[in-house]
């Protein structure tokens, strides 16, 4: 009887209300091929999976300095392949606060895992509505044109 008291006077106190926050992760995607997960306002960004095939076998990354202040699409290193170099840019603007500086020694850890250990740098974001200009991963995959 004292347990039905308290889960009744219980369940009229307390009620459930949807939360909405960016306290979850995200991917997000820019059109310079660069992805984004953002957890408690840090992103962590590397280059797509379709970028690294692009690219081929990558032979160098060039990570930047933490403490770093990046504006929006600011160049933020380079990653140099066999058959080409590319400009890494941030999709969002921001502190570097980690750079993932195992890429120096094995810099095929972004073909391998692009999206996962292949990470380039973290980021404490500046203006989470910036992610509101990026594209989810069905975007991406059409401006590719891969299936999703």
């Amino acid at each position: 009887m004292a347990l039905n008291i308290f889960k009744t006077s219980f369940a009229k106190s307390f009620r459930f209300q949807p939360v909405f926050s960016r306290f979850y992760s995200v991917k997000k995607f820019s059109a310079s091929h660069e992805w984004i997960t953002v957890d408690n306002g840090v992103g962590t960004i590397g280059i797509t999976d379709h970028a690294q095939k692009s690219l081929g076998d990558v032979v160098y990354v060039e990570i930047p300095e933490v403490g770093d202040q990046i504006e929006l699409e600011g160049n933020v290193g380079a990653v140099e392949s066999v058959k080409a170099a590319s400009d890494l840019y941030s999709p969002v603007s921001g502190e570097i606060l980690e750079a993932n500086s195992k890429l120096i020694d094995k810099p095929k850890l972004i073909n391998q895992s692009p999206e996962g250990e292949g990470w380039i740098f973290k980021i404490k974001l500046e203006d989470e509505a910036q992610l509101d200009n990026l594209m989810t991963s069905e975007e991406y995959a059409k401006l590719v044109g891969e299936d999703h």
